[in-house]
């Protein structure tokens, strides 16, 4: 959508959303995935519920079909010969933004980023925060809000993030297909590792799981696209082992902070709590862990 005049906000922030063509009284808080240097204000919202099935509808009316090599809902009144007024989209209201617990990942010099199922919306615009900052060299776009209502630059610390997305559903991956090919293809300078995993698959080694393996090695080699994810980021199987995971960041980065951001179901929280307790005791690498339940 349009980002309102003035209107300024960080990673990780959320706002509430109105659509008066779906329910006038109706008000519910989805997490901004664009970053605050995008020209535009987006949200990832899943079809879960009378509210949000009815708004996809609504907005499908509009929209025309997708083509071969594209996604998502695809906006028909910027296409040639539609003039129609009821090719025109509702109107969004909008309230916040509202801070929430990813917000501070300016503060770090490594970012590690997790995320599962539809969590994974806040850390979305976290990457490409990164990415555009990394890209401008660490300049600040003036976007960063403050109490007074005046922007206040800040040095932007991050140097690195590592992203961690795990999700049981294949079609999932749909979900971000366009960013991810967007920050791979942009970030020449490996700023940002990406890792999809799907925890329905049996892992690697585990022979059920072989055939898929085979296939998946032969299309990237061939397409440089990953079967599951349809993105040139290769897909894991089973969920991420932690404790590889940590210790992999802790002897990358060496005597610094490294932020661990989760954003899912509670079920994971002691886990990550407890590595980052762990490995910041154990190495010279200090973490510190946030969360946020979705």
């Amino acid at each position: 959508m349009s980002k309102p005049p003035g209107f300024r906000y960080r990673s990780g922030q959320y706002i509430f959303i109105n659509c008066r063509a779906v329910s006038p009284y109706e008000w519910h808080p989805f997490s901004i995935t664009s970053a605050p240097g995008d020209d535009y204000l987006s949200v990832h919202i899943r079809t879960r519920g009378d509210w949000t099935s009815r708004l996809r509808t609504i907005f499908s009316e509009p929209c025309r079909p997708p083509t071969d090599g594209e996604s998502g809902l695809l906006r028909a009144d910027l296409s040639k010969g539609i003039t129609e007024s009821s090719a025109r989209f509702p109107k969004l209201l909008i309230d916040g933004p509202y801070g929430a617990p990813a917000q501070d990942y300016r503060e770090y010099d490594v970012l590690l980023l997790i995320g599962l199922g539809i969590g994974a919306t806040p850390l979305i615009s976290i990457v490409k925060d990164v990415l555009n900052h990394t890209q401008h060299g660490g300049s600040v776009s003036g976007t960063e809000p403050e109490g007074s209502g005046k922007a206040k630059k800040r040095p932007f610390m991050t140097k690195r993030a590592y992203f961690y997305w795990v999700t049981r559903e294949e079609g999932s991956f749909e979900w971000f297909r366009g960013v991810m090919n967007e920050v791979a293809e942009k970030d020449k300078d490996g700023v940002i590792e990406l890792h999809n995993h799907c925890s329905s698959v049996y892992e690697e080694g585990d022979a059920r799981s072989a055939l898929i393996v085979m296939l998946q090695e032969l299309q990237h080699a061939k397409k440089g696209v990953d079967i599951l994810s349809g993105t040139s980021v290769k897909t894991h199987f089973a969920r991420p082992n932690w404790r590889s995971v940590f210790k992999h960041v802790a002897v990358n980065h060496e005597n610094q902070r490294v932020g661990v951001f989760y954003c899912g179901e509670p079920v994971l929280v002691p886990q990550l709590r407890q590595w980052s307790a762990d490995f910041t005791h154990k190495t010279n690498t200090k973490f510190e862990f946030h969360k946020e339940n979705f």
